[in-house]
């Protein structure tokens, strides 16, 4: 039985439009959850998919700052509790960086708006106060 082998046409650079929601946590969360985050791809081959399993963390410490975790699964070997990363670098461990300073960005941008949303004091709070989803192409 012959092996079907499958030719993949690279190009030198492809640009993806993707948009990246911010989902607040609400008071039921972990104590320093901000907000999940998931990525919905506009075209190409991934349109019409998302990626969702991100979360946005306050750092521990009181250090300030935030951190982004990546989707993963947990398992459990011999009644130890582990963790497998669904999204990983192939060999560059710094790859996940400009992934995650974009959703870091993004929650910024969604901040911005939440703030820009609020009415001033004694002003009537408008129906449609909740700010969009932000937009990313890389």
């Amino acid at each position: 039985m012959a092996a079907r082998r499958l030719h993949w046409v690279t190009r030198e650079r492809q640009v993806t439009r993707m948009v990246v929601r911010i989902l607040p946590s609400d008071s039921s969360t972990p104590v320093g959850k901000i907000a999940d985050a998931e990525i919905l791809f506009d075209d190409g081959i991934l349109n019409g998919l998302k990626l969702v399993g991100f979360s946005i963390w306050e750092r521990r410490g009181g250090s300030g700052g935030r951190n982004v975790t990546f989707p993963a699964r947990t398992y459990s070997v011999n009644g130890e509790r582990r963790s497998f990363a669904l999204l990983r670098p192939v060999m560059d461990t710094t790859a996940q960086e400009p992934l995650r300073a974009l959703i870091l960005q993004a929650l910024a941008e969604y901040e911005a708006q939440l703030a820009a949303a609020e009415p001033a004091p004694g002003a009537s709070a408008e129906a449609d106060a909740t700010p969009r989803d932000t937009a990313q192409t890389v």
